[in-house]
């Protein structure tokens, strides 16, 4: 059958009401991909709670260290597009580098938006067949908007269930805290999975709850799902620093961990005791660990990764002493839906076939009824998100492992308006993208810093305590090890210029640290610092109302002066992008 007949069927069955309308150019069709095999599993993570179509620029830093130099995801722009045989400067480059981006974005428009993301999966499901499907989310779903935060994640259970999410494992969930992260999941139609959750051992002596309380396991570990007349298992892995990366305070009564050996037990008991006949790991480790992971626990047929929010086109094949494993991650802020199509026989999985597609709003029509839902639960917030706060001067993006511009106008609200000559912003994946002339709302900004523990706080440090502090992060981030690295970015700084060479040494990657003045920084004196999204307690305002005053009195936000980061010794890192 010809490429252009599967457009024409598709068209009639849109006329028929079989399927939602999907947009379609011509003969190329973005999302004709064809069906294979007999069970079609559908992954989405880190939406991070945004409802609506956004703009969000990929990064031009994603540095690799050590092995994973050179590997995804450790590619930007140009190099990134030969890796995967991508064409420049078309839709596929605009999805997923940073090249050109602020021309892209008016060209191919935004991206995203839970209406057009459910106008797709019903397609792609409608294709797959009744009972050949299952919908996934990898965490990261409950949180990240000034809606979400209001409702303290109910919009996005109710948005979940009308998805139609089946199983969905967790991050930032956890920083609701455990009654509401309880009440969420009872009101979640789909199954929560976590096999790496466990109590600790006063709240095991306590007799707190536990969905098994003989090994202490918090969460139900994995379930099986009947797919094409196949068993598929889902495992559920939660991003396994939650405690560490986030105020304890959460979490009191859970630990957390990767559980290398634990998961192993499931794997082999799924295989063994539930006869699966593919088994898959809903993850939230981040792709570098899940790469490690696969080397080193067998029988895991596919990882669907998330956490580092990285959008990579392919899976990595990695082998291990039983096979290998398949190892994806599916980008994020809703811009991508992974479909995975497997042709399982008894007891294994015989060929697999992966696609991960772009949502573009001007190729999908949203479905009304979800659009409905969203602005309903919108509604009562509408006047507030929609506040016109500010005007970005120039695009303002957030994702890069050292900095970007909006990264910069928080810093340099938190300086000015504390009135400190240095601010640190911690180094989040998530928040909208604002084009250039693009009115910065509330919605906007919420979307960078709508946290549970948002308050601001000003405190006195040594020169060598804030080296400490930032060589601390830089660890997590450039640890040659993936088990020692948590995700996220490098803190962002204000009023200070410093030097990073990621592959040195831990303590030794940060120097030439200056002041806007251009003085060096001193070890033995003191300086004041504003921050926020402390681990500690903190009792501040809220850093949306601290930004937010000074965008009101911008009017038209212009980074006068931005903080500059000198790389050291990755001249030649594919994960550093040129111009462009």
């Amino acid at each position: 059958m010809r490429r252009r007949d599967v457009v024409k069927i598709l068209a009639s069955a849109v006329l028929s009401g079989i399927l939602p309308p999907v947009g379609v150019a011509g003969d190329d069709d973005l999302y004709d991909i064809g069906r294979f095999g007999n069970a079609r599993v559908l992954h989405m993570t880190d939406t991070h709670a945004q409802l609506l179509p956004l703009y969000f620029r990929e990064p031009s830093v994603n540095i690799g260290i050590g092995t994973m130099q050179g590997r995804p995801p450790h590619l930007v722009g140009r190099a990134f597009l030969k890796h995967f045989g991508l064409a420049p400067g078309g839709r596929a480059a605009y999805a997923f580098t940073y090249l050109d981006y602020q021309e892209a974005a008016h060209r191919y428009g935004s991206m995203g938006g839970f209406a057009h993301l459910q106008t797709l999966i019903g397609r792609l499901r409608a294709e797959a067949g009744a009972g050949n499907s299952i919908l996934l989310d990898g965490g990261d779903l409950w949180q990240g908007s000034g809606l979400a935060n209001a409702t303290q994640g109910a919009d996005m259970v109710e948005i979940a269930n009308r998805l139609g999410i089946e199983a969905m494992t967790a991050h930032w969930e956890f920083t609701y805290g455990e009654q509401i992260l309880r009440r969420n999941i009872g009101q979640f139609k789909g199954e929560f999975l976590a096999q790496n959750v466990f109590l600790s051992d006063d709240a095991a002596f306590n007799n707190a709850p536990a969905y098994d309380p003989q090994s202490g396991r918090v969460f139900k570990p994995a379930t099986i799902r009947q797919l094409g007349g196949s068993r598929v298992a889902i495992i559920g892995q939660a991003m396994p620093y939650v405690p560490i990366a986030h105020p304890k305070r959460f979490v009191p009564d859970w630990t957390f961990g990767i559980h290398e050996a634990a998961l192993q037990k499931v794997v082999d008991g799924v295989r063994d005791r539930d006869k699966a006949d593919a088994v898959l790991l809903l993850s939230h480790n981040g792709m570098d660990v899940d790469l490690k992971l696969a080397s080193r626990v067998t029988g895991i047929d596919v990882i669907l990764g998330g956490h580092t929010h990285d959008a990579v086109p392919q899976p990595s094949i990695v082998a291990n002493s039983r096979g290998k494993t398949l190892v994806t991650n599916a980008g994020s802020n809703g811009k991508f839906l992974a479909v995975l199509d497997l042709d399982i026989g008894k007891g294994a999985v015989k060929d697999a076939r992966y696609h991960l597609l772009p949502i573009f709003t001007t190729l999908i029509a949203p479905d009304r009824d979800m659009a409905a839902l969203i602005d309903r639960l919108r509604a009562p917030y509408t006047r507030r998100f929609d506040e016109k706060l500010a005007t970005a001067d120039e695009l303002l993006f957030r994702r890069g492992n050292f900095s970007g511009p909006m990264d910069q106008v928080i810093c340099d609200a938190l300086r000015q308006e504390l009135d400190v000559p240095i601010a640190f912003s911690p180094g989040f994946r998530f928040g909208a993208t604002a084009l250039a002339g693009q009115p910065i709302t509330m919605e906007t900004l919420l979307s960078e810093t709508a946290i549970t523990y948002p308050e601001v706080y000003v405190q006195e440090m040594s020169g060598g305590q804030i080296k400490a502090v930032m060589e601390d992060i830089a660890d997590n981030l450039f640890n040659p090890d993936p088990y020692y690295q948590q995700g996220g970015d490098m803190v962002r700084v204000g009023g200070m210029d410093y030097a990073c060479a990621p592959g040195a040494s831990t303590g030794q990657r940060i120097s030439d640290m200056r002041l806007d003045d251009g003085s060096a920084l001193q070890a033995d004196k003191s300086y004041r610092v504003a921050g926020w999204a402390s681990v500690n307690p903190q009792h501040g305002k809220p850093v949306s109302e601290v930004v937010a005053k000074y965008l009101r009195e911008q009017k038209t936000v212009r980074i006068k002066r931005p903080n500059r980061i000198t790389l050291k010794g990755a001249d030649h890192n594919p994960g550093v992008g040129e111009r462009g």
